[in-house]
């Protein structure tokens, strides 16, 4: 995959932004002496790097009552702090979620907030901001939206779903040529940062998996997630938490992106008490993990 391509994948998701600095920072000669380096930047999307019927692999209709359609909820804010190998600072993530109403109907607005930081930012100036729009009773993702800019090189795009035609249309504003409509294959799709916050509520045990459709761009990725046999202990600046660790694949169809390279991508959730926060997110790659620690947390409203 061409550079310029990595870049635009790791722009819809927080955690493929991690992808982006890790490479940057692995290569940083050579991408200072590449003629294109000014058009690289994209990460975090998820980020990073790595971001429904029912949001993430779980129907409305199977979702008790108790647990609302959308894992964020309204006046709710997750902060991270993004690490890379014995760099302590290399950007931020914040994931907030406000109620709208839009075309007569209350929705939720999932806001995704990225840039570098700190000496990073120096060399590698980005920022980014995605906007998924979801129905607020069923969880229907209805739209998603990116926008980043790595110094001369901007990105903005939009996909609207269609449910009834089973189709999005997909808007490249600064490609237009690159705009076009595409199916959309079985499941409940999601962008990658909330499908990892979702699993916040799920009961799920070790030998159990769930399957998850999360859409970066302009593409489909189904994912299988299973939780890791042993219990763990995360520490981040809000403490110490006891966390079940989930970790996403691509077990049912050919690997494609960053599963294709060999990547990984873990996710702690908390257990320690109702809140279930997902607490920490890395992002392996051959040459290194990028990790998202929680340092700010918003209740809901």
């Amino acid at each position: 995959m061409r550079r310029s391509k990595f870049f635009r994948l790791c722009s819809r998701a927080p955690f493929t932004w991690m992808c982006v600095a890790a490479s940057m920072i692995a290569n940083l000669k050579r991408i200072q002496k590449h003629p294109g380096a000014n058009a690289i930047g994209r990460f975090f999307l998820s980020a990073l790097a790595l971001w429904s019927a029912a949001a993430c692999g779980a129907r409305a209709a199977e979702r008790p009552t108790s647990i609302p359609a959308v894992a964020i909820r309204n006046g709710e804010s997750l902060t991270y702090n993004v690490r890379w190998g014995l760099i302590p600072t290399v950007g931020r993530i914040k994931i907030s979620a406000d109620t709208i109403t839009k075309d007569g109907r209350s929705v939720l607005r999932v806001t995704t907030t990225t840039w570098t930081r700190g000496p990073a930012r120096a060399l590698f100036p980005f920022d980014g901001r995605g906007e998924s729009v979801y129905d607020a009773k069923t969880g229907l993702l209805l739209s998603s939206s990116e926008w980043s800019t790595y110094r001369n090189k901007e990105v903005k795009d939009t996909i609207l779903f269609n449910y009834g035609k089973m189709t999005a249309t997909f808007t490249d504003d600064v490609h237009p040529e690159k705009s076009h409509e595409i199916a959309i294959p079985e499941g409940d799709p999601s962008d990658l940062i909330l499908a990892l916050i979702n699993t916040r509520y799920w009961d799920i045990k070790p030998g159990m998996a769930r399957d998850v459709l999360v859409i970066f761009k302009d593409q489909f990725y189904p994912l299988t997630i299973r939780p890791e046999p042993d219990a763990d202990t995360v520490f981040t600046s809000l403490g110490f938490f006891s966390s079940v660790v989930l970790v996403p694949r691509m077990e049912k169809s050919p690997p494609i992106g960053m599963f294709r390279r060999g990547s990984t991508v873990r996710v702690w959730i908390e257990t320690d008490d109702d809140r279930r926060l997902p607490v920490r997110f890395d992002v392996g790659f051959n040459f290194g993990t990028g990790t998202a620690s929680l340092i700010e947390y918003q209740p809901p409203k």
